[in-house]
């Protein structure tokens, strides 16, 4: 089954502890509706899919190393996963479009 997993990228060494208002998604292996705050200069959040990911600190950075897909999003709760009705939304325009073209 494919594992998403979410964090903050730190972009530098020493970021303060009080929280900034920003928001990422976070998941525990169960649910992906988690959310964590972040604080200091943390202003990015990262969606990972695949099944197996190792994280490492390296200075300032953190690294995934991961066996799938890695992007990075600015903005509150942007890591989220696209919705169900969305995804129904374009496959109904797509097949009307097609009905009408056709």
């Amino acid at each position: 089954s494919q594992i998403f997993y979410w964090e903050l990228i730190e972009w530098i060494i020493n970021i303060d502890s009080n929280s900034n208002g920003m928001k990422c998604y976070s998941c525990d292996g169960k649910s992906c509706s988690n959310t964590v705050t972040c604080s200091g200069s943390e202003d990015r959040c990262i969606t990972a899919t695949g099944e197996n990911l190792l994280k490492r600190r390296l200075k300032s950075f953190l690294f995934l190393l991961c066996l799938g897909d890695i992007s990075c999003c600015e903005g509150n709760l942007c890591n989220s996963a696209q919705s169900v009705t969305q995804s129904f939304l374009f496959l109904c325009c797509s097949l009307l479009s097609f009905i009408l073209l056709h």
